[in-house]
């Protein structure tokens, strides 16, 4: 799912910064997203949901690129957080398959 978010961050020893960013998946806890700024493996980002305002503290787990100018960014959210996202999750009983 496709969500544009403002990425930023304010590293040790390097200026502070703010980006656009894209979501390529989400989830409660976290997503990948691409960005064509490159971060670090535990560095702290913020996104925020440019359509509702909220900002939520993050963590990087994974960095993949630079493909075709843009990162591919695995973060987690500090706290889960279902409500950050402009989507509703199914219940937890849907991921039962019927036999």
């Amino acid at each position: 799912m496709q969500i544009n978010v403002l990425l930023s961050s304010a590293p040790p020893e390097k200026q502070a910064f703010q980006t656009q960013a894209f979501t390529l998946m989400v989830n409660a806890h976290g997503g990948l997203l691409e960005s064509p700024v490159r971060v670090a493996v535990n560095q702290n980002i913020t996104l925020t949901n440019p359509r509702s305002g909220k900002s939520c503290g993050c963590r990087v787990v994974r960095i993949a690129g630079p493909a075709e100018s843009q990162f591919k960014i695995a973060f987690e959210f500090d706290e889960p957080d279902a409500h950050f996202w402009p989507i509703a999750f199914p219940p937890a009983c849907w991921s039962r398959v019927a036999g």
